[in-house]
């Protein structure tokens, strides 16, 4: 597992390729499922959500919840963390908005900016925190305290982001998430990532540390390797498409939005920590929180909610790309 989280990137970087090249797998796995339970019925079997519940289980199962006590005494980044999960959303996507409108694209680019809203919406993601324990990285309290708490109030964040950034779609998007009802006003964020989240913490709280040590040793790898599926999974419907059917332009453009809004985020992260004169490990938690989304859930939720639309996967899995080459930068830089 220490040999494959070295070498994280590179998979990454494969599980893109085999999505190119052999997408045939991925795209079965994320048609719907069912279990047949005889009498009962069946049992719908979502691929995509069951490996993101997978993978935010793990997550939670490696909280250290006890370590969480320092935050107490110095919440400043925490509370920045917060303030700018919020404040971001409502200053990058306008901008982005904004130049998209210019161009000659009927609907003003509205498929990339609802592709965009639902990135920037989604909490910090869990694998921040690999990052801030790579070394002196940056303060890990700090980064498991806003991956927690963003997760934790997503219910309430996600709906109220895609709610108030709503207004900048046009044509046919300018009502999808009316339509789409359930999964964008909070029971996504509640049933697929706050709840195998918090089951993950309640486990770890609740499990003797000999137990601990053996769930996470079996837990750990296969979240690992759940979370390369998912990315394959997730790229195949995507790339599956793009491949049928090449829209150069398309994915220019997806490239493009998607690199303006990771710098733009990682470059007020990094502002306001210096504005907040914050000491260097902080200043990476803080820096990290603020560009680093959980893209998994945001291909997921696109996914559900647009499922005749794979090609807006493409800037989901461009920014979960740019996002982990940023945070790299930033941990060599600390």
């Amino acid at each position: 597992m220490s040999w494959l989280r070295h070498r994280l990137g590179r998979a990454i970087v494969l599980a893109y390729a085999a999505a190119l090249l052999l997408p045939g797998p991925g795209l079965w796995l994320r048609r719907p499922h069912a279990l047949a339970l005889g009498d009962p019925g069946d049992l719908p079997l979502p691929t995509a959500q069951l490996l993101l519940s997978l993978v935010l289980f793990s997550a939670g199962l490696q909280v250290p919840v006890r370590a969480l006590g320092a935050l107490l005494r110095r919440p400043t980044a925490l509370l920045a963390g917060l303030v700018l999960h919020l404040a971001i959303p409502l200053l990058a996507i306008p901008a982005v908005a904004f130049l998209l409108h210019q161009t000659p694209d009927a609907d003003g680019g509205s498929g990339l900016i609802t592709a965009m809203i639902l990135i920037v919406a989604m909490p910090v993601a869990a694998g921040a925190t690999v990052w801030t324990g790579k070394g002196d990285g940056g303060d890990q309290p700090t980064m498991v305290g806003l991956v927690l708490v963003s997760t934790l109030l997503s219910p309430l964040t996600i709906p109220l982001l895609i709610s108030t950034l709503q207004p900048l779609l046009s044509g046919e998007y300018a009502h999808v998430f009316t339509r789409a009802g359930h999964p964008t006003h909070g029971g996504f964020a509640l049933v697929g990532v706050v709840l195998p989240c918090a089951t993950g913490i309640l486990f770890r709280l609740a499990l003797p540390e000999p137990w601990l040590t053996r769930a996470l040793g079996v837990v750990g790898p296969c979240a690992l390797a759940g979370s390369l599926l998912l990315t394959y999974v997730n790229a195949s419907g995507a790339l599956g498409t793009f491949l049928a059917r090449p829209r150069p332009l398309l994915l220019a453009a997806a490239l493009t939005v998607a690199t303006l809004v990771c710098l733009l985020s990682f470059a007020l992260g990094h502002g306001a920590a210096r504005l907040l004169r914050l000491e260097a490990p902080a200043a990476s938690s803080l820096t990290l929180a603020c560009g680093m989304n959980n893209s998994s859930a945001s291909a997921v939720l696109l996914t559900t909610t647009l499922p005749d639309k794979p090609h807006l996967l493409l800037p989901v899995l461009a920014y979960g790309l740019l996002q982990k080459t940023a945070a790299s930068r930033v941990v060599r830089q600390r």
